[in-house]
């Protein structure tokens, strides 16, 4: 009777905790996605402005980033609500229901930890910083640092509802305790662990963030919850730096070009433009032995890094091409192992957000690691077609026909607005017309013509949802950037910047040992971790050294974002695999065997454009 009972009490607080959350998260979505149309639109009169008016606007700059820092914040609590927040899963999805269990209650744990602890201090910095005047607005910097504090009260708000809507009361409550207990008493170790020297590095950066992101809690908590505690259980450093490091992470004016980049690849993908290019490519291969792979590959190279998310650009391709690729006797299983490697092999195609953030976090200029993307993801293409070329060396080509002149001259004439885009965008970046930023608005507005103009293919019913998506991954992206940075800066100021710039200059071999152990080290972390976080915590570490040994700055970031991609979309851990399963509606299970293939085509790849420098910077 009372577990009677007690299931009826649970049920009713899950009941209204439900009640609670679905409005919230109703209104933060309506919010966030009038966020990305006003940053769209402040960002494209600041082009015009600037460019067909001649007369640039101050305050567009600061506006913008303002209202970038509230998408971000508000964002992430959308993130947080739709599950969408960076995650490994791979062991939690082979784990039993209670193992499963045990691993929820530790990752909400950790959020709930983190978003308690970090409110205090980051409205102390907004308070610090309320004096400083924004010169273009003229208003205060709090409106800046205002989103800091209260994205991560949001984020509780979404937290602690969904907690007693996902689980039994009891133990809901018992994690909030457990959350407090933590906060509470973590001061009080500081004495005990100031004396363990070094071996905390071990402890935070190593046990405590690997067992999180291992068990499944988000990689920006994860990071999040390992240099806050470290900070505040070994040193006398004020929490008011961490934050700072957080935000000043968070508002790097590069990091603007995130959102805009995200919608533009939905909007891409909403009005037809990426079919028309298919189609296209299509007309031209079709007709020859594994052509539609050869298809696959350069769509892929065609469409990446302009959504922001290689989901994205997935789900852009992917729908085009599977059912045909499959009537004519395809195996399920190979092409989403094509796919994922595709995934892996343009990860150096501009505009990438990885490239982005490393411009951001290393000072590289963006326009040299735009010019010098292009070909190393060519030799890795090469590599790839290799593969293909031998898989379907004896495919049944007899049924089916070959386009006519006529028919390819149409699928051209068709996909010539959606062909150019690409084009456009990186002509412009690396040639200095426009920035990252201005150029994605340029961007938008040019395919919402083409769109409704040209393909007359536009949808106004998912306007919202992807402007809510892209609030979303804008957000998760955010917070593992401003997590990211301020990690990086623990392990400098705790001086192992320089043991790892120690260790690695005494390494046999100089820069081609250095450069062999960075291709195993990155490819290690792009399968447990994503390309932004990884960049962000190890960038401003090992490119100074890569510099010292003389290795170009251009020629190391390719290899590492390479080696990064092939770890991301590598089987069993890396979490892209399974996305193009998802987006493919496979099996992953079937793609295990025939994804080794492409992982060996790409590790030679890979080695290729690491002993050949001009590869990638031959053209800068």
């Amino acid at each position: 009777m009372e577990t009677s009972d007690g299931a009826v009490r649970a049920t009713g607080i899950a009941a209204v905790a439900g009640a609670f959350e679905r409005p919230l998260a109703r209104v933060l979505e309506l919010i966030a996605a009038m966020l990305v149309i006003a940053e769209v639109v402040i960002l494209f009169v600041g082009v015009a402005a600037r460019y067909v008016f001649h007369s640039p606007l101050i305050w567009t700059d600061e506006l913008a980033q303002a209202i970038f820092l509230w998408l971000g914040m508000i964002g992430s609590a959308v993130a947080l609500n739709r599950g969408e927040h960076m995650r490994m899963t791979a062991l939690t999805a082979r784990a039993g229901p209670a193992g499963r269990l045990i691993m929820e209650v530790f990752s909400a744990a950790a959020g709930l930890v983190f978003l308690a602890v970090v409110i205090r201090p980051s409205i102390e910095y907004v308070e610090e910083v309320s004096r400083i005047m924004m010169p273009g607005l003229e208003v205060s910097k709090a409106w800046l640092t205002a989103p800091l504090p209260v994205g991560f009260a949001l984020m509780i708000g979404i937290a602690v509802p969904r907690l007693f809507r996902q689980m039994p009361a009891p133990v809901a409550i018992g994690i909030i305790a457990l959350a407090a207990l933590a906060a509470w008493f973590a001061p009080l170790a500081d004495p005990y662990m100031e004396r363990l020297g070094n071996a905390n590095l071990v402890i935070f950066f190593v046990l405590i963030v690997g067992a999180a992101v291992l068990t499944g809690v988000p990689i920006s908590i994860a990071f999040s919850v390992a240099t806050f505690a470290y900070m505040v259980m070994t040193t006398d450093v004020p929490m008011l730096l961490f934050v700072g490091r957080y935000y000043e992470g968070m508002s790097h004016l590069i990091l603007l070009a995130v959102p805009l980049f995200v919608f533009l690849g939905l909007l891409i993908e909403m009005t037809g433009m990426a079919k028309a290019m298919v189609a296209f490519l299509a007309s031209l291969l079709g007709h020859v032995r594994g052509g539609l792979s050869y298809v696959l590959v350069g769509a892929m190279y065609l469409v990446s890094g302009i959504s922001g998310s290689k989901a994205a650009d997935m789900a852009a391709v992917a729908p085009a091409l599977f059912p045909e690729m499959i009537r004519r006797g395809a195996k399920p299983g190979d092409l989403v192992a094509l796919l994922s490697a595709t995934g892996a092999q343009t990860e150096t195609v501009p505009p990438s957000l990885v490239l982005i953030t490393i411009g951001s976090v290393t000072g590289v200029s963006i326009a040299a690691l735009f010019t010098g993307g292009l070909l190393p993801s060519i030799v890795l293409g090469v590599a790839l077609c290799l593969v293909v070329r031998h898989r379907y060396r004896n495919e049944d080509m007899s049924k089916i026909r070959r386009a006519t002149s006529a028919e390819i001259g149409r699928a051209f004439v068709a996909s010539v607005p959606a062909l150019a885009l690409p084009f456009v965008i990186r002509f412009m970046v690396v040639e200095g017309v426009a920035t990252a930023t201005e150029v994605s608005t340029i961007g938008i507005a040019y395919t919402l013509v083409i769109g409704l103009l040209v393909y007359k293919q536009f949808d106004w019913g998912r306007m919202i949802p992807m402007l809510v998506e892209t609030a979303s991954l804008s957000g998760a992206i955010l917070l593992i950037v401003g997590a990211a940075t301020s990690m990086a800066w623990a392990l400098t100021q705790s001086g192992f910047s320089q043991q790892l710039a120690d260790t690695m200059a005494i390494l046999p071999g100089g820069k081609f040992t250095f450069m062999g152990v960075s291709i195993l080290a990155f490819v290690v972390l792009g399968s447990v971790l994503e390309g932004i976080p990884v960049i962000v915590l190890f960038g401003p570490l090992l490119f100074p050294i890569a510099q010292k040994m003389g290795i170009h700055e251009v020629h190391y970031a390719m290899v590492t974002v390479l080696a990064m991609g092939i770890g991301l979309f590598a089987p069993p851990f890396g979490v892209g695999f399974y996305a193009a399963a998802a987006i493919g509606r496979v099996d992953p299970n079937l793609g295990l065997k025939p994804i080794m293939a492409y992982l060996l085509a790409m590790l030679i790849g890979l080695i290729v454009v690491a002993a050949v420098p001009w590869i990638s910077i031959g053209f800068l």
